[in-house]
């Protein structure tokens, strides 16, 4: 059974750093893109960061322009694991953070670039973690 599974959440302080990461099982990992979503109480859903599979474009990156400069994603395909690196936590990055996969694997850099942050595109979603910053 495929299963992606979410850990590292925490609560913590304005401008302090987490580190978030999601494994993955019954999957062949190195095929699929994957994302990291977050949903903060009362909104929908949203894209956080996607990376690609390491053999097309070295596992190009995509960003939110929220996150940009202050998150960074990275694969470690030997342990079937994504990270997500957040730093310059703000209040408003208080959210569940989910990881998923994209359905269409080894996709095109510039198909995952145009789709990435569409959940609908995603399979294996996790159960997600929990981040909360306060001052």
């Amino acid at each position: 059974q495929s299963q992606f599974v979410e850990t590292g959440g925490d609560s913590v302080q304005l401008g302090e750093s987490l580190r978030l990461s999601c494994a993955a099982s019954g999957v062949t990992f190195a095929n699929y893109a994957v994302a990291w979503f977050r949903q903060a109480p009362g909104k929908e859903r949203e894209g956080v960061s996607s990376i690609n599979v390491v053999s097309i474009g070295n596992g190009n990156t995509n960003y939110a322009d929220s996150v940009k400069g202050r998150f960074a994603i990275s694969r470690d395909d030997a342990t079937n694991t994504v990270f997500l690196e957040m730093h310059s936590l703000k209040a408003e990055d208080t959210a569940i953070y989910y990881c998923a996969a994209f359905r269409r694997r080894r996709p095109p850099p510039e198909l995952l670039a145009r789709l990435w942050a569409r959940e609908e595109e995603y399979l294996f979603w996790g159960q997600g973690t929990q981040v909360t910053v306060s001052s």
